[in-house]
């Protein structure tokens, strides 16, 4: 008999506490930067335009590499690709937080996002060798890792608040220097591990992939500054649509793909990936001018405006962690589809935003749109892996990254269209401002509900069947390995 104790050596817990370390920095950087944008927009006197750089050029980084980080973990070490993701992006948050103008803080924070991709590409692939030969021991360290997402997510906000009026802005970044040499320090004891067929680069597939994220984004910047019909906005769209052609086109020719598009030929997968693109661009994306609006119109505090969300990134913690009984009883497609109508319904409420209100209103949007997400995120998560061989399990979930970080990407820069560009609220510019908010809110409302309908078309066939890791024949960091990648193609 197999025994699947858990056994907690020094290394194997050493190894989980790194990849949560290295977790929760990645996602508290996601959800701390949102509560400091209005004080990096007194600091630099920025309008919205560049602001939303301080965003996009991280999430960007991050979704076009994160796929060929993965290839290059395999190949070169997992271990030793972390340590580089460790050092780029603990060096690129000094930076970050010793930056004199906004154009060096979107430069170190495009830096940070490169760091950051290394280090999600081989967080799951560390704590899969390390936790290789036991099957709760496994499931408690995922859990743990899963649990350290959430309560990132949840105390995000308000800790940005708090570091923002306590120590300043910059402080958001220094936090993460000494969580990165803690981290270094500790990788002596991690073992090393690297994939038995490691695939090549895909280096063309990766540069049209990096034109047609930033030349799209681009284009929506072009928009909110120039309008739609001006020509360097159609030069943009132009580009990006260029670029996305090439893509398609290396993708379908090279031996080895940083995208098998043969993925989505399966109905379900596909509709999950969209889904997750839906609750990225809408809710996750507006959140970052919902913040703005309550610190810029409103006047609130950046604790003030943490306090505000906190009710509802503390449901989604406890909601999650609810969801796996509903899983049980509840088709997948059905879970899904009510959580985005749940996020629909919490974006339609926040409409109820004014330059007169309290900010507190919104709470019970909060809460709705929050209730949904705590569903989706871990259902979203359990069909993309039912719905993937074991061998591409790591792959599938590169994959989803991609759609998350590109969908808040692109989100923010398509929503900032509506937004009038601004470093500075006065009454007249807070009503415009306030009466954009309620506009975007609209759109991420029609997104979601959107995202509703193609899961509701195309997850009923989505189960969730347990997936058998096989530690020796699969890729964690989102690289499909030799067998799999000649099963995908045909």
């Amino acid at each position: 008999m197999t025994d699947t104790t858990p056994r907690w050596g020094a290394r194997r817990r050493i190894t989980l506490a790194v990849v949560c370390a290295a977790t929760a920095m990645l996602m508290l950087d996601i959800a701390v930067v949102n509560t400091a944008l209005p004080a990096i927009s007194l600091d630099f006197a920025a309008d919205l335009g560049a602001l939303k750089w301080v965003i996009d050029g991280y999430t960007l980084a991050l979704a076009a590499t994160v796929l060929s980080a993965g290839a290059w973990a395999d190949r070169v070490g997992r271990r030793r690709v972390f340590i580089v993701g460790a050092i780029v992006f603990t060096v690129s948050s000094v930076l970050c937080a010793s930056a004199d103008r906004m154009a060096f803080l979107n430069a170190a924070r495009v830096a940070q996002g490169l760091g950051a991709s290394l280090l999600f590409a081989t967080s799951l692939a560390l704590l899969a060798h390390a936790f290789d030969d036991g099957t709760k021991a496994r499931t408690t360290a995922l859990a743990a890792y899963g649990a350290t997402i959430g309560a990132a997510f949840a105390v995000g906000p308000l800790l940005g608040g708090v570091l923002t009026e306590w120590v300043g802005w910059r402080g958001i970044f220094l936090i993460n220097v000494p969580v990165g040499a803690l981290m270094l320090a500790a990788l002596r004891w991690i073992d090393e591990s690297r994939s038995a067929a490691p695939r090549r680069g895909d280096w063309l597939g990766q540069l049209t992939a990096i034109v047609a994220l930033a030349a799209l984004t681009g284009g929506f910047f072009e928009a909110a500054d120039n309008g739609w019909s001006a020509g360097r906005t159609l030069v943009m769209f132009a580009l990006a649509v260029a670029a996305l052609v090439a893509f398609v086109a290396v993708e379908v020719t090279v031996a080895e793909p940083m995208l098998p598009l043969g993925l989505f030929a399966t109905r379900a997968f596909a509709g999950a990936q969209l889904a997750t693109f839906s609750i990225s661009a809408s809710m996750f994306a507006v959140f970052v001018y919902v913040t703005l609006y309550l610190q810029g119109v409103l006047g609130m505090s950046p604790i003030q405006a943490g306090l505000v969300y906190l009710p509802g990134t503390a449901m989604m913690l406890v909601v999650a962690g609810a969801t796996d009984k509903l899983m049980n009883v509840v088709a997948p497609r059905t879970l899904i589809t009510l959580a985005l109508f749940g996020v629909a319904g919490g974006m339609a409420w926040m409409t109820v935003a004014s330059v007169d209100s309290s900010g507190w209103n919104l709470v019970p949007g909060f809460l709705l749109a929050c209730v949904g997400a705590g569903v989706f995120n871990p259902v979203l998560s359990a069909i993309v892996l039912s719905e993937s061989d074991s061998d591409d399990v790591g792959l599938a979930t590169g994959v989803n990254d991609v759609f998350r970080q590109s969908g808040i990407a692109l989100g923010v820069a398509a929503l900032g269209a509506v937004f009038p560009a601004q470093s500075a609220f006065t009454p007249d510019s807070a009503q415009e401002f306030t009466d954009a908010l309620v506009v975007a809110l609209w759109i991420s409302c029609a997104v979601a509900l959107a995202g509703a309908f193609v899961a509701a078309a195309t997850l009923g066939r989505a189960s969730l069947r347990p997936v058998a890791v096989r530690s020796e024949g699969l890729s964690q960091t989102g690289s499909p390995t030799r067998d799999s990648r000649r099963r995908i193609a045909s």
